[in-house]
């Protein structure tokens, strides 16, 4: 049986203390709240936290906005307070902001924290947040993480696509060379890569399908490739679903292989008892939690995309997912509404302009 109850009690206690295995994560902690927010609100059960609690992780995911100084676009969130810290000393201080940058991943899981936890969103600065997402495209229409030094790949494309699509504004990032980019990236096995020439993925499969629909652009794929795409996922299921041929089945692609089938209107060809088996196999039955393997340890991660993957299969007690953010629907709708209001406002002040 599934066991919300004991999963939401997991949730809420990563929102409190982390385990000393988690340490190396530290530089992510925002990441870790989004599975554990997110995780709760999938549930039904963000009346697990108090009002002041949600007040104060919302004020904490504010705390890592970065607003860029000077002509250097890195606008966006870090993932924690590791660069940040306070000293007398200007020269330390300068140093160290010398490195604040804004994050494509911890951005794109910060503001699904606000959204989730109904957050109206007037702090973010829209405008410098999108700016420093045009600023780590690169030339063949992929994304790195930051302004310097990091990998650039489908990861990053997703994450790119979710911040302008959350925020209702793409500024400057160039589309068309993004959606390029993502249908190079197909592979002989209609599988997406993580980069070009590299082996199709089921993450980064979902990645680029759903970076494409974010953007409007899903519409390129042609008949050949939707069709191939939708014969390599649904092969992906023995009995949960796999990453990559010959791979062992794995929880987390129950949300990487369904939310895509989900967007290519495909997920009803695959068995959604045998899937929800698997899941509840990797279930810790005693402290909450699931794991990538049945009697594995277990991690937010995993659980958080095993409630979703239960999400899509229909089970009680879990709210329904939009597919292509990895939000639930109840917060995409509120999100929805916040879009309204900007376009609204925005059209008074074009107004006002005219009349001026």
């Amino acid at each position: 049986d599934f066991l919300p109850q004991k999963h939401a009690k997991y949730f809420a206690r990563f929102l409190n203390l982390l385990p000393a295995r988690l340490a190396s994560h530290d530089s992510t902690r925002v990441t870790i709240a989004f599975f554990a927010v997110s995780g709760l609100d999938v549930l039904d059960s963000l009346d697990f936290l108090t009002p002041t609690q949600k007040r104060n992780i919302i004020d904490w995911i504010y705390r890592y906005q970065v607003i860029p100084k000077g002509s250097v676009q890195c606008g966006g969130f870090q993932g924690s307070s590791t660069l940040s810290i306070k000293s007398d000393d200007e020269a330390k201080r300068t140093a160290v902001e010398a490195y604040h940058w804004g994050h494509l991943a911890m951005t794109y899981t910060g503001i699904a924290v606000l959204v989730a936890l109904g957050d109206d969103l007037s702090r973010l600065d829209r405008r410098a947040i999108v700016d420093g997402v045009a600023a780590v495209q690169r030339e063949d229409g992929s994304f790195s993480a930051s302004v310097e030094g990091n990998e650039q790949d489908m990861r990053f494309v997703y994450c790119a696509a979710a911040i302008c699509a959350m925020l209702n504004h793409w500024g400057s990032v160039d589309r068309k060379r993004m959606a390029q980019y993502i249908r190079e990236s197909i592979r002989y096995d209609f599988g997406v890569s993580q980069h070009m020439e590299m082996e199709g993925h089921g993450g980064t499969t979902f990645c680029g399908v759903a970076a494409l629909q974010l953007s409007g652009q899903l519409h390129l794929l042609s008949p050949r490739e939707v069709e191939g795409m939708k014969r390599w996922l649904v092969m992906r299921q023995g009995v949960g679903f796999q990453g990559r041929p010959n791979k062992t089945e794995d929880t987390c692609y129950s949300f990487w292989i369904a939310a895509t089938l989900k967007i290519l209107n495909a997920f009803h060809l695959t068995d959604f008892e045998e899937n929800r088996q698997f899941i509840l196999s990797t279930q810790n039955r005693v402290v909450g939690g699931f794991s990538k393997w049945p009697d594995f340890n277990t991690d937010p991660f995993h659980t958080y995309f095993g409630i979703c993957g239960l999400s899509f299969v229909d089970e009680p007690n879990v709210l329904e997912v939009m597919p292509s953010l990895n939000i639930s629907m109840r917060a995409y709708r509120r999100l929805k509404s916040l879009h309204g209001t900007w376009e609204a406002t925005q059209n008074l002040n074009d107004v006002r302009l005219n009349i001026d």
